[in-house]
């Protein structure tokens, strides 16, 4: 089977999916690894707390490639689901400042040292956690404390909202500019019809026959 990226631009079902290689997508699948981690770790398990969290956090990456599959035939859908997955990470991260604010923990500032040093770290050109020594725990959640741990989270959700801000952005003005299924389905009917009747014997010959 091909692939679907592969398809031309100009066909009726234009290139979608490739959701693991978008930025949003793995930022987004850092913090739901991380987040299960800091769950256990810190969380009540048979808490409500900790399943929404937990379920935030996987709504996050889901619905980015749910959104990104959609794509195919409907651009709406794939905004739609885009901006549940923001919405989603926008619940999740009042639940960690709930957590250190509840528990008298320090909430960073966005330019504190240690928050520059979490961005800087896995800044969004270098998401992929291919190259860290642990795998299933690349923001080393397993080992840190709550309020460090917590607040680590806090700034990989807010890169991965900011990723994902971007991209709805391009995503609206590529709906605006290139139309959605409907209106690509209108113009090859068009072109097929126009292209059949063209073709079709006698017309555009008005001329006398010759004896």
């Amino acid at each position: 089977m091909s692939d679907p990226m592969m398809r031309d631009k100009n066909s009726l079902i234009p290139p979608h999916g490739g959701y693991r290689k978008l930025r949003s997508f793995q930022s987004a699948q850092l913090v739901y690894d991380s987040t299960i981690i800091f769950c256990d770790r810190f969380v009540e398990k048979r808490s409500r707390t900790h399943d929404q969290m937990v379920q935030a956090a996987r709504s996050g990456v889901q619905n980015i490639a749910e959104g990104s599959m959609a794509s195919a035939i409907s651009k709406k859908t794939e905004l739609k689901l885009t901006n549940v997955a923001r919405a989603s990470l926008e619940e999740l991260l009042l639940d960690y400042e709930d957590f250190l604010r509840q528990r008298g923990m320090r909430i960073w500032d966005k330019n504190a040292p240690e928050a520059l040093e979490v961005r800087k770290r896995y800044q969004s050109d270098k998401s992929d956690s291919s190259d860290r020594s642990d795998k299933s725990d690349p923001c080393c959640i397993k080992t840190a404390s709550p309020e460090v741990a917590a607040n680590t989270l806090i700034c990989l959700i807010n890169q991965a909202s900011f990723l994902l801000g971007r991209q709805l952005q391009k995503l609206e003005q590529d709906f605006l500019t290139e139309g959605g299924f409907t209106e690509r389905l209108y113009k090859q009917r068009q072109a097929a019809r126009s292209s059949n009747t063209k073709g079709m014997p006698g017309k555009g010959n008005t001329g006398e026959r010759k004896i």
